[in-house]
C-alpha cells in the first residue's frame, strides 16, 4: 500500500487498515511456519504496511503530519557572501 493512500485514510481507517493487516501478517505466519513458503514476500509487505499505518498514526497524534512534497524534493542551500 502506498504511503499517500494511507494518509488520505481517516483515524479510524487506519486503525481498521492495521487490524486487518495484523491478521493476515498472522495467517501468512501461520502457513510458514507450515512449510509454505510462497507467503515471504507477502509477509515483508505486510510489516512494512503495518508499520507506514503506525508512523502517520503517530505522526497525526504529535501533530506533525508531513505533507508529501515537502520530502521529495531536498532544500535547496544557499551560500551568504562574506563580510570584509
Amino acid at each position: 500500500m502506498e504511503l499517500n493512500k494511507i494518509r488520505e485514510f481517516t483515524d479510524s481507517e487506519l486503525k481498521e487498515q492495521q487490524a486487518q493487516a495484523g491478521e493476515q501478517l498472522f495467517r501468512v505466519r501461520f502457513q510458514k511456519s507450515l512449510g509454505d513458503a510462497s507467503g515471504v514476500k507477502k509477509l515483508r509487505e505486510l510489516k512494512k504496511d503495518i508499520a507506514r499505518i503506525k508512523t502517520v498514526a503517530r505522526q497525526r497524534e504529535l501533530g506533525q503530519a508531513v505533507a508529501p512534497t515537502e520530502s521529495a524534493a531536498p532544500a535547496k542551500k544557499t551560500r551568504k557572501a562574506k563580510k570584509a
